[in-house]
């Protein structure tokens, strides 16, 4: 696919393509090109998914286009990040979209982690962590932070729910519940794979053995 002989590169997924253009014509013009393309089988682009987006960074000056879009779970937009020598600078980066959360927010309620004391924590870690390992292997690869302050706001409270009914002294204790969440997670850090990776409840510490 070109523009005047210039080639414009893409990922494809299934039926979502991300075309990199190097201008704003070039970009109507590949839109108008797949466009036609798609007419001579019957097809047609999604009016909703399909979009100009300008990739905002510090050196390069505002667009009325949009500026950002969702790919395969990541949201890409302008982003703060840190450089090698410590400064830090405005890029046009990936991090778990809003979807994405919402999807693993709607898996993790439907565990019920709050009611399930038949099981003790390490069998409750034992049912979660491959699912949330699974999470962290693909979120995590691009702004990490964002993913792992999402997994500790949504799994551990539910760890503390679980402390105040398996354990009637702690039933009408939330702060006793949390102190105790915090504690077992200070000498059990690896215990559930979200710890591992730096969600640890408030309170807790990584030095303690």
């Amino acid at each position: 696919m070109t523009n005047r002989g210039s080639p414009a590169a893409f990922e494809r997924y299934c039926d979502d393509v991300v075309v990199h253009c190097v201008s704003e014509k070039q970009a109507k013009y590949v839109r108008n090109v797949i466009a036609a393309r798609l007419w001579r089988f019957g097809l047609r682009l999604h009016p909703g998914k399909t979009k100009i987006v300008h990739c905002l960074q510090e050196d390069r000056s505002r667009t009325r286009h949009s500026v950002e879009f969702t790919f395969l779970g990541y949201t890409f937009r302008p982003r703060y990040a840190r450089l090698n020598d410590g400064r830090w600078k405005s890029g046009f980066l990936p991090a778990v979209s809003k979807a994405a959360k919402k999807s693993m927010a709607a898996v993790i309620r439907g565990w019920r982690l709050g009611r399930r004391t038949d099981l003790s924590f390490r069998e409750i870690a034992a049912m979660i962590n491959r699912v949330v390992a699974g999470w962290i292997n693909y979120y995590g690869r691009f702004y990490k932070s964002l993913l792992i302050s999402f997994l500790a706001d949504r799994i551990n409270p539910h760890l503390v729910r679980w402390a105040m009914r398996k354990f009637k002294h702690l039933h009408r204790w939330p702060s006793k519940a949390r102190k105790r969440i915090a504690q077992i997670a200070s000498h059990y850090p690896g215990m559930f794979v979200h710890w591992r990776h730096g969600a640890l409840p408030a309170g807790s510490t990584t030095g303690a053995v």
